[in-house]
């Protein structure tokens, strides 16, 4: 991460279609696995993402890398639990922009306690969220579209 600027700002429609074409990396939706069914659907993601620009109960920041837009890190809310989701272009993956990104989100977010879902395989993501504090409290089963597959998904919690 030597040298690299992690900036974030708040998300406008105007990145959609950039945060659109990241997610259409076949690796990256494997490790996310809880997908739309169809994330391909670029008139339905940008459809989403508008209504979540305006819902106040989801606070969603663009990640910048040296000023270039890399990827959104987003609090939503779900049941009345604050949930921790994030994205991250892969030509940025290993570099500790996603780590950086969410330390930065955590000073700006205060919903506590705040969860993480993690398929059980993205050792990536498991480690940004510890790196950050947050400690593993669980597990559940689900249906992973982009894997068309049950997977287990680990729990995290910061307190």
């Amino acid at each position: 991460m030597a040298n690299l600027q992690i900036t974030l700002r708040l998300t406008k429609e105007a990145d959609l279609d950039a945060l659109f074409q990241f997610q259409l990396n076949e690796e990256a939706a494997y490790l996310a696995a809880f997908m739309p069914k169809d994330h391909t659907n670029k008139e339905a993601y940008r459809e989403k993402y508008r209504r979540f620009l305006r819902d106040p109960t989801i606070h969603m920041q663009t990640i910048l890398v040296d000023g270039e837009l890399a990827g959104s890190i987003a609090k939503f809310e779900i049941e009345g639990e604050a949930e921790i989701t994030y994205w991250l272009d892969r030509r940025c993956w290993g570099r500790g922009v996603a780590t950086a990104a969410l330390r930065h989100f955590l000073e700006l977010e205060p919903a506590r306690p705040l969860f993480g879902r993690v398929a059980f395989d993205n050792f990536g993501s498991q480690k940004v969220l510890t790196h950050c504090g947050f400690r593993k409290v669980g597990t559940d089963n689900g249906f992973a579209s982009a894997r068309q597959a049950e997977i287990e998904e680990f729990i995290y919690q910061l307190p």
